[in-house]
């Protein structure tokens, strides 16, 4: 773990210079996708939306103020290289019911973890075929940091390669709730995912400051990673069906 310098505000990655190929994944239920979009119309109709699913038990009280504040956050990331981002909410709670009957996950008066979830595409000098080179020139670099973990990963797209960093921040007092300066840890996952269709890499990135279920977000970040694909999944899926449909006739 190594102590923050300072804080400072976010620096995203600049918007590739050509469209990255199409790739596709699955989120877990409790990801709130941020209201990205081309336009700042869409992006203030979809925050609107969006706050009303985040805080599905508010009112206009907390809707109108917040939906300006996440239209914001969207227009942040307009001109970079970040596809998506959600904020994942869940519950803390040790019950798998409320006393109303609700999924406690959804339920959030008993405590919340939550953490930050993009994906960006960022320009890598790369032929289609070379993956693993990609990978392993990630690996090399993200290596020469002692205080990183950095592993190399076999999913079924593809080799990645993925970084954990732990970092410790001072807040100051005039920040936090009780008035006194506070030690805060947060917790990063990162994987590289080489496209093999173009010159490209997908970065997801998993932050949180609740570290306490950093095994909990370490396994949605799994689940999420299985099911990466560079290929319509619904088109594969009628491949499928079709040879199957072949066998039974030669049968």
């Amino acid at each position: 773990m190594t102590p923050s310098s300072g804080s400072t505000a976010p620096v995203l990655p600049p918007a590739p210079p050509a469209e990255p190929p199409p790739i596709w994944f699955l989120s877990p239920e409790g990801f709130f996708a941020l209201p990205l979009a081309a336009t700042p119309e869409e992006r203030a109709q979809r925050a609107d939306s969006f706050v009303r699913e985040l805080y599905s038990r508010g009112d206009e009280a907390i809707w109108g103020p917040a939906s300006p504040y996440y239209a914001a956050m969207a227009e942040l990331m307009a001109g970079s290289s970040v596809s998506y981002c959600a904020m994942g909410l869940f519950s803390t709670s040790d019950d798998e019911r409320t006393p109303e009957g609700d999924v406690a996950r959804h339920d959030l008066s008993d405590g919340a973890a939550q953490c930050a979830f993009t994906l960006a595409a960022i320009p890598t000098d790369q032929a289609d075929a070379d993956t693993d080179v990609v990978a392993q020139g990630i690996l090399a670099i993200l290596s020469r940091d002692p205080y990183d973990d950095v592993r190399w990963l076999d999913l079924p797209c593809g080799p990645a390669v993925s970084c954990v960093t732990w970092r410790e921040h001072r807040l100051a007092p005039d920040v936090t709730a009780s008035g006194e300066a506070t030690d805060l840890v947060t917790a990063q996952l990162q994987v590289h995912v080489p496209f093999p269709t173009g010159p490209f890499t997908a970065v997801f990135t998993l932050f949180t400051a609740s570290t306490d279920y950093w095994t909990q977000f370490c396994d949605l970040m799994e689940a999420i990673l299985q099911t990466v694909s560079f290929t319509d999944p619904a088109e594969d899926a009628d491949a499928d069906s079709d040879s199957e449909g072949q066998l039974e006739e030669q049968s």
